[in-house]
């Protein structure tokens, strides 16, 4: 499965009938440190398949989610417990803070 795409259209829904975790990446497809975070993103999907959902918005395509969440840095990763905001890490964090999102 790993790191799927949300947008405008389903990202409210996704997000309030996930019965799990989940952590959202706010990011562009020109932001370097979005790049560099991405495949640590993709093996934290791998490894908590099941326990947590992981998405990813592009705030150039979306821009209004990334108003409504108050993105104003990317990548921003935001974790979501029963359908509202829990944590946020902005920036580039080590894999077992973004894992922590969700603790």
């Amino acid at each position: 499965m790993g790191v799927e795409r949300l947008n405008t259209s389903n990202f409210k829904e996704t997000i309030a009938n996930s019965q799990i975790p989940v952590i959202v990446d706010f990011y562009a497809d020109w932001c370097q440190p979005c790049k560099r975070l991405s495949p640590v993103l993709e093996e934290i999907a791998t490894e908590n398949k099941g326990k947590l959902s992981i998405y990813k918005v592009n705030t150039d395509q979306d821009p209004d989610l990334a108003i409504e969440y108050q993105v104003m840095g990317i990548p921003n990763i935001i974790s979501f417990k029963n359908g509202q905001v829990y944590k946020r890490v902005v920036g580039v964090a080590p894999k077992e803070e973004l894992i922590n999102l969700v603790h």
